[in-house]
Parts: C-alpha cells; sequence; structure tokens
C-alpha cells in the first residue's frame, strides 16, 4: 500500500470515527448555555491571523465576488451551496470579512462539536453548531448567519451532483429566519467542488477493494450508510493538497422576511419561500459558471497545470 492510499484511508478512518459516534454532541441544558455564550463572546477575526489567512485564500483560489451590492446593511442568514468536504468556509470566511465586512457565523453540523478540543476552536474562529436555541441567540444580537441546508449529505457527494441542491424536506433554515424578521441572502459558489478529484465515490466504497479491506478492519458493515461516505480524495498532483481551482461566489437577491417576525409561516409558505431561495441559487450557479467559462485561460500556467 503506497503513502497516498494510506493517507486516503487515514481519512477515511477520520469521517468514519465521526459519523459513528453514539453519543450526542452538547446534549445536556448546561453544555448548550455554554455553547451560547461563548458564541456570543467570539469577536470578529483581525489583525495577521485574517490578514495571513485572506492572503493564502487569494493565493490559492484567487476568488472572484459577483452582487456584493446586492446584500442589504442588516443582519442576514446567507444561504448557500455546500461543497465536498465543506470546505467552501476555507473560502467564504476570509473574502466575507476582507471584502464585504461581514463577519459571518457558519452553522455547523453538531457532530463537529462532539469533541471538545474540536468544537471549542471552531468556535473561536466563528463556526457554531446548528442548533435552534444557538441561532435563536445569535440571531437576537444580530449576528450574520450562514448555513447549508444539505448539511452533511451534501458535503460527501458523488462527482455527478456536483452544484446540485440536496436539501431534501428541510425548512428549519426558513422557520427560523421568519420568526426572527431575518433576510434570507441566497448565494453560490463555484471551485470548491473541484479541489479535489474522485478516485471512489463514497457510494461506490463498500463494493470496492478497499470496501473489503475496511470490513475485515471491522470499520464497515451492513449498518454503514453509503450516501454518508466521502470520495476518496485525490489534489493537485495526485496529492491530498487541493487544487488551486479559482473560486466564483455570487449573491442574489434578499428574501426580507421581516413581515412574518414572531411567527412561524404556514407550509405553502414555507415551501414558497424556500423555493424562491433555491431557484435563486440555482441561478446563481448557472450565472457563476458561466462567468468561469468566460475567464478561461486567463488564469496562470501554474494555476492551469495543478488543476488538471
Amino acid at each position: 500500500m503506497n503513502s497516498y492510499t494510506s493517507s486516503s484511508l487515514s481519512l477515511v478512518n477520520r469521517f468514519m470515527a465521526i459519523f459513528d459516534k453514539d453519543n450526542q454532541p452538547l446534549g445536556t441544558e448546561e453544555a448548550l448555555a455554554q455553547h451560547i455564550e461563548a458564541a456570543l463572546a467570539v469577536e470578529p477575526p483581525s489583525g495577521p491571523m485574517l490578514e495571513n489567512s485572506y492572503r493564502v485564500v487569494k493565493a490559492l483560489f484567487n476568488p472572484v465576488v459577483m452582487g456584493g451590492d446586492n446584500i442589504p446593511d442588516k443582519p442576514c442568514l446567507f444561504v448557500g451551496n455546500h461543497s465536498l468536504f465543506a470546505l467552501d468556509g476555507w473560502v467564504l470566511g476570509p473574502v466575507m470579512m476582507k471584502e464585504l465586512g461581514r463577519f459571518i457565523r457558519g452553522l455547523g453540523d453538531k457532530f463537529l462539536f462532539t469533541v471538545p478540543a474540536i468544537g471549542d476552536r471552531l468556535v473561536r474562529f466563528g463556526p457554531v453548531m446548528g442548533h435552534p436555541e444557538v441561532c435563536a441567540a445569535l440571531m437576537e444580537e444580530g449576528h450574520d448567519l450562514m448555513v447549508f441546508p444539505g448539511g452533511a449529505h451534501e458535503a460527501v457527494k458523488p462527482a455527478r451532483q456536483m452544484y446540485e441542491l440536496q436539501w431534501k424536506e428541510r425548512y428549519g433554515f426558513v422557520k427560523l429566519a421568519a420568526r426572527h424578521g431575518y433576510t434570507i441572502m441566497p448565494f453560490g459558489v463555484v471551485g470548491p467542488d473541484e479541489f479535489y478529484a474522485h478516485m471512489i465515490e463514497g457510494e461506490d466504497i463498500p463494493d470496492s477493494r478497499l470496501g473489503q479491506v475496511l470490513k475485515r478492519a471491522g470499520m464497515l458493515d451492513e449498518n454503514t450508510r453509503s450516501d454518508m461516505l466521502p470520495p476518496i480524495p485525490r489534489g493537485a498532483l495526485g496529492t491530498l493538497f487541493p487544487r488551486p481551482q479559482r473560486c466564483y461566489i455570487g449573491f442574489g437577491d434578499p428574501v426580507d422576511l421581516s413581515a412574518f417576525k414572531g411567527r412561524t409561516p404556514g407550509k405553502r409558505q414555507l415551501e414558497k419561500i424556500r423555493a424562491e431561495v433555491a431557484d435563486n441559487i440555482d441561478t446563481q450557479l448557472g450565472e457563476l459558471l458561466v462567468a468561469r467559462a468566460q475567464n478561461q485561460g486567463k488564469d496562470g500556467l501554474i494555476r492551469r497545470l495543478l488543476t488538471l
């Protein structure tokens, strides 16, 4: 087994360890209250940390922001498409802060905060657990939030579903925004889904040779959900380093839900609002893909070689 395969197996192991957790993170009222207190105490990033992270993002992914003028001058719930391995956060955080002056608090899946050492560090950088009480506390203080309704499922999707929303029947983000009179700001991101090629799709792992190895090691069994397994990635020059794919970020038309403040829309209204947001994101993705196609060939030779 070569070093690349070993690294890929290690990645799968880490993901499996997360998804197989039996305990519920922040399951007590005390722990949840502490998480909310820590989240509210976080200050926007500044100084060398912000500058350095932004420089890295600019150097590697050279992001282009479109439609920034559409963002209203009030707290928003930013809603977009989730990218492979949730790597969109690497790009969005520094760009939103430096170029648009918005400190967005990403709402993460509960499993990310299972291990205190990891969860506490995440909170210090901005992300918080996507729990209704956490969201409500931040909205009451007027924070910008960001959510990917597709969640972990959308972050491990196969290549054929690239840039497709996979929201199933999730309406929680609409309910929260409406009850707090928030504005939903739809956005699309093109680029992070292509930081890695897929050597093996996650759904194909159980029936592959790798899957047989994992089964013999006791890491896969008949209860393993193949739709939640991540693909085996291949980055720049066959390594695990992400390919420097240029990123395009587009903001659509804001959806103002201030008229619903203090109440939850009915089912038909929820469906209508969610459809409006989803259609807006799909429109952004289409325009961003066109913009990228128009700019093909303008990137430097090294970037083009590393994204092959």
